[in-house]
């Protein structure tokens, strides 16, 4: 199957579930689910495998691992409505192998997501555990001017402003333990999270074009999202 946008019908099905998240009535829709959402999301994973094999080899996406499950993880949340109202999916560094999303960090990797009326791109390393947000912060003595160059280009910040600093916990009030007022990278020693992301519209989402609108937003957040897998001990690649 190549991908060739999603359909209305992809639109329709997740506003619907949003009405109505239940399981009975998921499962009465499930084909819609399989059709609609699923499968388009597996050809467009397969598409962008095959761009980042010539634009940055070492990022694979995987038909398997690449789709986040729809089902929510509802253990420690008021909200128990099981479904989500999205379908995402995640390119990811092939170093850390089978276990990312699990016992290992993942690294840094590249993020598409699909709601009707608030679809988007990503990309960075997104709140990672306290060992890997050590190591991030420790490459900053090593290589601060990469990571300017990385992050304050006129290109990447004429489209994505700054790293995103909007969410609940990714800023620290203070500088962390260990770090002068007066350290070099100051700015960005405050995050707890790396990323960067930008809308889609839902006619962007349903155009043929998606594929090429979202390699050329992952290519210029590349450079800093290696950046951040060179801190993780995760290197570039030439070829796979």
């Amino acid at each position: 199957m190549r991908f060739t946008g999603y359909r209305p019908a992809a639109f329709t099905f997740l506003r619907a579930l949003k009405r109505n998240n239940r399981r009975d009535w998921f499962e009465a829709h499930r084909d819609a689910y399989v059709h609609e959402l699923l499968e388009p999301t597996r050809a467009l994973i397969e598409e962008l495998d095959v761009r980042f094999g010539e634009l940055a080899p070492e990022f694979v996406g995987d038909p398997k691992r690449s789709i986040f499950r729809i089902y929510r993880d509802v253990r420690f949340s008021q909200d128990k409505s099981p479904y989500k109202a999205h379908a995402s999916l995640w390119i990811f560094h092939r170093a850390p192998g089978r276990g990312v999303g699990k016992e290992i960090d993942g690294g840094a990797g590249f993020y598409l997501h699909l709601e009707p009326g608030a679809s988007m791109v990503a990309g960075g390393l997104w709140m990672p555990p306290a060992p890997s947000l050590a190591k991030v912060r420790a490459h900053f003595d090593t290589d601060l001017t990469g990571w300017k160059k990385a992050v304050t280009g006129a290109p990447f910040t004429r489209r994505f402003t700054k790293l995103t600093d909007d969410e609940p916990g990714i800023m620290l009030k203070r500088l962390p333990r260990g770090f002068a007022e007066s350290h070099p990278a100051e700015p960005w020693l405050r995050y707890k999270s790396f990323t960067v992301g930008t809308g889609y519209s839902d006619t962007d989402m349903q155009s043929a074009k998606l594929v090429d609108a979202a390699m050329k937003d992952f290519a210029l957040m590349l450079p800093m999202a290696r950046w951040l897998n060179r801190a993780l001990g995760y290197l570039p690649a030439t070829s796979r």
